[in-house]
């Protein structure tokens, strides 16, 4: 089992006092410490072309999509149709869930469309979502973190910050800025008082590769310049600031702009290892300030389960993109596209004719309806994927990341493309070509995974699992080659369980009956080599 004081981290949210950094922790209102683990309500209150399998030269920014659903069904029509996306895309039945599986924030990305007019003037009604999601937050255990995902005039001048004319135009225009501040100093007055908002999140993604090195230094002032209006009003809440470059580049984190501040990262279609991170931890340590992966998923299972069982062994907070998309294998709750939704699709990317009014309403309120969390296809794989919880499969490079002696022993390395190279474990891509870890919403299930772990006498390996109700464990162990005898052992927090082989090259056996919580299960070659290509851990 993980130490208590872990297990206390990842606790419910407890709402006394304010999240903050302290000695480069993140810790609770008591001075507990604390790590976030949650999911983001992407494409609530920012919708992206992609979460509705919109392809270009389909729409892709939040513009873009509400010039559509117009062009389809007319501007009154439009509107009744945006309301009512905004009652029933996320609910207090999605914060429920969220909560009720074992998560303790979420991220809450904002356009400035919604709750700032274009003269800068406050939206009340845009306002009130945020109120109403931080009410069913409080009501369920959850903190929340403020996410301005689209900035005035927009940050990275692509269509995640719906800027109005694709250009990072906050760096270019004052009166952006302006708004900015003034939008960041309204959000702290408001909930300045309010300890369910775990943090204040600047800018998302700011500045991406074709203009990081034009505006980095207007991004540092604009931080500042942030920090300065929000401390004026509110001394509490703790600052987040994300790097450029999809967040991923901290070049620009050299000094410390407010010690209650934590720095962000995030992480898609990389290597989930150590080398991977590494730039990210010693930046933390170096400022002494707690980090964040705010964004990550939108991969395989097997991607899931390495990247995120490598923040929680570093211990960072962390939170999962998205929560809620049409048609997906990558997200806890899949939109299922009710008739007609296809032709919509291939009108938007101009493929097919325009649909008749009455039509296209008509499949918009069915879209409506489909997305109710009941009505979802709800994908547990990807929540046990994200938490190694049982039922599970992961694979043989998923040990854990906490180093020799508590995840591994080997006595021999040989790693390729440097996967994991910090760990002195020979891996291996079975299929003999390099690994990809790209991935799209439709690409192979296994992309990415196909890992071998090579071990050899006395050589073992440990991989945490998750019971959320006291149960025995069944496991199974994929090997490359068939044995009459075991040449591996098992054991589950350090007894053995008895196992046997198949004729299938796979072994199998059956814990003692084991509490709720994390678990570590060792595989140990006891005789000449044992090759692992992956675990499968059911419920008994």
């Amino acid at each position: 089992m993980r130490s208590t004081a872990l297990q206390d981290a990842i606790s419910p949210a407890l709402f006394e006092g304010f999240v903050h950094a302290e000695d480069g922790r993140l810790v609770d209102g008591r001075n507990e410490p604390l790590l976030l683990r949650g999911v983001a309500l992407g494409n609530w209150l920012l919708p992206e072309g992609y979460m509705w399998k919109f392809e270009p030269p389909g729409p892709q920014s939040p513009r873009e999509i509400e010039a559509l659903v117009a062009d389809l069904v007319g501007p009154d029509r439009a509107a009744q149709f945006w309301s009512g996306f905004r009652d029933r895309f996320i609910t207090e039945n999605d914060i429920a869930r969220i909560a009720a599986e074992g998560m303790n924030h979420v991220r809450l990305p904002i356009n400035s469309r919604v709750v700032m007019d274009e003269g800068g003037a406050l939206i009340l009604e845009g306002l009130e979502l945020i109120d109403r999601s931080i009410g069913w937050c409080r009501d369920h255990g959850l903190w929340v973190v403020l996410d301005l995902h689209g900035a005035p005039g927009g940050q990275t001048g692509t269509n995640i910050d719906d800027s109005p004319n694709g250009k990072p135009e906050l760096f270019t225009n004052r009166n952006y800025q302006d708004q900015t501040v003034a939008l960041w100093a309204a959000l702290a007055r408001r909930y300045r008082d309010e300890p369910v908002v775990a943090a204040y999140d600047l800018l998302n993604e700011p500045l991406p590769e074709a203009s990081r090195s034009l505006h980095s230094n207007e991004l540092v002032a604009l931080y500042r310049r942030l920090t300065a209006a929000i401390r004026e009003v509110d001394p509490h809440h703790l600052i987040v600031y994300e790097g450029t470059h999809w967040a991923t580049d901290w070049s620009i984190f050299t000094e410390v702009w407010d010690t209650n501040s934590m720095l962000q990262f995030h992480k898609y279609w990389s290597p989930p290892d150590r080398p991977s991170i590494r730039s990210y931890l010693e930046v933390g340590r170096e400022l002494g300030l707690p980090i964040y992966m705010g964004e990550g998923g939108e991969n395989t299972l097997g991607w899931m389960q390495m990247a995120f069982q490598l923040y929680e062994d570093h211990d960072i907070s962390w939170n999962f993109w998205p929560w809620k998309k049409i048609d997906t294998r990558t997200s806890p709750c899949s939109i299922d596209p009710p008739d007609g939704w296809a032709e919509i699709v291939a009108y938007a990317a101009g493929k097919a004719p325009k649909p008749s009014d009455d039509d296209a309403w008509q499949t918009l309120g069915s879209l409506l309806d489909a997305m109710e969390l009941s009505r979802c296809t709800y994908r547990r794989e990807v929540i046990s994927a994200v938490l190694r919880r049982a039922p599970l499969r992961i694979p043989a490079a998923g040990f854990g990341f906490r180093g020799p002696g508590v995840s591994y022993q080997a006595s021999a390395s040989a790693t390729l493309d440097d996967f994991r190279s910090d760990d002195l474990v020979t891996i291996r891509h079975e299929r003999g070509a390099a690994p990809n870890f790209s991935y799209t919403d439709n690409g192979s299930a296994s992309q990415g995974d196909g890992f071998v772990v090579c071990l050899g006498p006395g050589d073992w390996v440990a991989y945490d699992v998750e019971l959320v109700q006291m149960a025995e464990l069944g496991i199974e162990v994929a090997m490359d080659a068939a044995n009459a005898e075991p040449t591996i052992t098992v054991s589950v927090d350090g007894d053995p369980v008895p196992v046997e082989s198949t004729d299938d090259g796979v072994i199998r056996g059956t814990s003692a009956r084991a509490a709720a919580g994390r678990h570590v299960v060792r595989l140990e070659c006891i005789a000449h080599e044992a090759t692992i290509r992956w675990l499968d851990f059911q419920i008994t």
